[in-house]
């Protein structure tokens, strides 16, 4: 709100903006879970959301924005659990083991985990390749420098065992540690 300061609502107890915007995310998460993202419409979020397509442009925006934001929060809630699980480790150990808790909250988290579960389109796989947003959280959870191409890097190979997974959780780990984590060592 352009420095205006925003009113608790008496109806939702806390922010309108803020609820309409959760309103709005929980509804396209929902859809892409169903559908796949090619499928969903701005109009197919609105009617799930129970607001206008106006409401919805005005609280998060046009098709793009909803993914980027789906995606943002399932990224966030996958990143507080890598987080905590490399919180103790250091250099190509916490590297190893960030990507691999990666792998294992994506897989646990049913918004991503329909998109790598199923066919994507290749624009899809362009956006998560190289959101600036998930190389940021990828540096921040690996301990790289966020410009740091070995970022991006980390993101595609947690994609790549997403896309391609292995036989067992053991490959995966052994895979990472003979092929990444020498790069970092």
């Amino acid at each position: 709100m352009d420095g205006a300061v925003e009113r608790v609502d008496w109806l939702t107890g806390g922010s309108r903006r803020d609820a309409a915007t959760e309103r709005i995310y929980a509804a396209a998460a929902a859809l892409l879970d169903e559908r796949g993202f090619e499928a969903v419409t701005v109009e197919d979020v609105a009617a799930r959301a129970g607001c206008s397509r106006a409401t919805l442009y005005r609280y998060v925006g046009g098709r793009d924005a909803i993914l980027d934001g789906v995606i943002t929060r399932a990224a966030a809630a996958v990143a507080t659990e890598v987080s905590e699980a490399v919180a103790s480790l250091n250099g190509s150990e916490r590297i190893v083991e960030a990507i691999l808790t990666s792998v294992r909250a994506v897989r646990a988290n049913p918004a991503l985990h329909t998109w790598f579960a199923g066919s994507r389109t290749r624009s899809v796989d362009d956006y998560l390749a190289s959101s600036p947003r998930l190389g940021s959280i990828a540096a921040g959870l690996t301990g790289l420098a966020p410009t740091d191409a070995a970022a991006q890097w980390t993101v595609r190979v947690v994609l790549a065992l997403l896309t391609w997974p292995m036989p067992d959780p053991a490959a995966e780990r052994q895979l990472v540690e003979r092929f990444v984590a020498p790069a970092f060592a």
